[in-house]
């Protein structure tokens, strides 16, 4: 078993694969980008993810060579060279190859890149431990400068709010908007647990819709725990009796600190705990 990527139609093994450096998605981060998860070789949500992809790539005016049925093939074509059953798909639409200035229209072909690979975003004891959180003072980037709903490769944003995470020794930073309301994580979206309840911000709040995230909601409504979407300070981490994290690469990852406060009793909740299960089992499932 080995990683491979998928460049234009073609398969590469990882030392091999190239791109152009005149390629607008490197030079000015033009471009969209999915994370994906295979479990026991199937492709977890997969209509989703292509469903976000291609509503980034519209806002962006970017023109995606393939349809979403025949990027599904080219993704199980590129897992089936892996050998992985289990494994992390990254597919990527840049603008293509242009000349250097930022005008689109000198790109002729967008570019379709699909990496298999294993990823594991958070050691195990995390998940048994939970994470240690800070706030950073790096802005959420407001909607009418770049709408976090769009998830392009252009992610300088989230990566100077986790160089601060980094150098104040946390695992993750909560990143909020300009409006001081809590938006998400550098790469993972934010939950809070209060009386049973579980919140998470709204999509106004400047956050990406994460598939993961409408997973978790769609199970903790169907076993019957009150889920909805609504604004959040940092008064309403503090006084949580539970916090958690979603994403696609970290699942469903508990929080126990967050700016040297401890969240409830400063260990993994029953309710995020209940959760966790819950989507292990549905994954189980859908790849069963």
């Amino acid at each position: 078993m080995a990683p491979k990527v998928y460049i234009n139609g073609k398969l590469y093994d990882t030392d091999q694969a190239c791109v152009s450096v005149y390629d607008h998605g490197l030079l000015y981060g033009d471009g969209v980008f999915e994370g994906i998860r295979v479990y026991n070789g199937k492709v977890f949500r997969c209509a989703a993810h292509l469903d976000r992809l291609f509503a980034s790539a519209q806002a962006i005016t970017l023109q995606i060579p393939m349809t979403k049925e025949e990027l599904a093939e080219a993704i199980c074509y590129t897992l089936g060279a892996t050998g992985f059953r289990d494994a992390y798909v990254r597919l990527i639409v840049t603008r293509g190859v242009g000349d250097l200035g930022v005008d689109p229209r000198s790109c002729k072909c967008p570019q379709v890149i699909i990496i298999v690979d294993s990823i594991a975003l958070y050691p195990p004891e995390h998940y048994e431990k939970g994470l240690d959180l800070v706030t950073v003072s790096t802005v959420r980037m407001p909607a009418n400068a770049l709408n976090p709903r769009i998830k392009s490769l252009n992610y300088l944003n989230n990566v100077l709010a986790k160089i601060e995470c980094i150098e104040a020794g946390a695992h993750e930073a909560v990143m909020l908007n300009q409006d001081g309301y809590v938006a998400e994580c550098t790469g993972d979206n934010i939950f809070v647990v209060k009386d049973g309840r579980v919140a998470t911000p709204p999509v106004d709040a400047g956050i990406l819709e994460g598939v993961t995230r409408h997973v978790v909601m769609e199970l903790a409504r169907g076993a019957g725990i009150e889920a909805v979407e609504r604004n959040m300070t940092q008064f309403d981490l503090y006084v949580a009796d539970e916090c958690f994290l979603t994403g696609t690469a970290a699942e469903i990852v508990p929080v126990v600190r967050i700016d040297s406060r401890d969240i409830g009793d400063g260990k993994p909740g029953p309710v995020t705990r209940r959760l966790l299960a819950m989507f292990r089992a549905h994954i189980a499932e859908d790849a069963g």
